[in-house]
């Protein structure tokens, strides 16, 4: 058993994971907003996304890392796809008011948020280049010389950025309760300028797909 290759490999996945887990980013932005606008569940369970979105991409992407980089196409339909629901989210964020105790209590809410989170992360066509055409080819190196560097690579970045997103989401809870109205709709205004900004990113990533086909 190759340890050293393996301890290589969960850190490197945990620096990575620190990195993109704080970030700015269509995730760590509907963290936010779901954190401001409903409660810590639903905070929580937004961050939770990475792991029902980018295990089974690693999971693909180990296999099948070719895939993407031979049909671009399949870039341009996620990139548009997400671009629409960013946008949507985004016009959202200017219209929410601060939560209701009714809203607070209502315990589909956090069920909602989840799925939104799942969208967000699904529906980002920066989640597929990453483990596609980089994440993938790396984990398929280093199978060889050591099978359990992937698998831990893979764990280590999954956990790792879901705790970071969850610390932000609770650090934000906090925050909420003492924030006055303006502040509170500054932030999510902030938020929904953001969403609309990464939905004309996911635009121009599409184009440049397209030019390539």
């Amino acid at each position: 058993m190759e340890t050293d290759l393996i301890l290589a490999s969960v850190f490197a996945g945990l620096l990575l994971a620190i990195i993109e887990g704080i970030k700015p980013g269509p995730l760590l932005t509907m963290v936010i907003r779901e954190t401001l606008s409903g409660d810590l569940r639903s905070g929580l369970w937004t961050a939770t996304a990475p792991i029902f979105t980018d295990g089974p991409l690693i999971i693909v992407s180990f296999f099948f890392a070719s895939l993407i980089a031979d049909n671009p196409g399949v870039l341009v339909t996620i990139s548009i796809l997400g671009a629409a629901f960013m946008l949507k989210m985004g016009m959202e964020c200017f219209k929410i008011e601060p939560p209701s105790i009714a809203i607070l209590l209502e315990p589909i809410s956090s069920r909602r948020a989840f799925g939104r989170g799942v969208l967000t992360n699904l529906l980002n066509p920066n989640v597929y280049v990453f483990w596609f055409l980089i994440g993938g080819p790396i984990m398929a190196a280093s199978v060889e010389a050591e099978p359990l560097a992937p698998i831990a690579y893979a764990v280590s970045f999954i956990l790792c950025i879901i705790l970071v997103k969850c610390a932000v989401a609770f650090m934000i809870y906090r925050l909420r309760d003492g924030m006055p109205i303006h502040i509170y709709k500054a932030v999510l205004a902030a938020c929904g300028i953001a969403m609309i900004l990464f939905a004309a990113g996911y635009l121009g990533f599409a184009w440049t797909q397209i030019q390539a086909i």
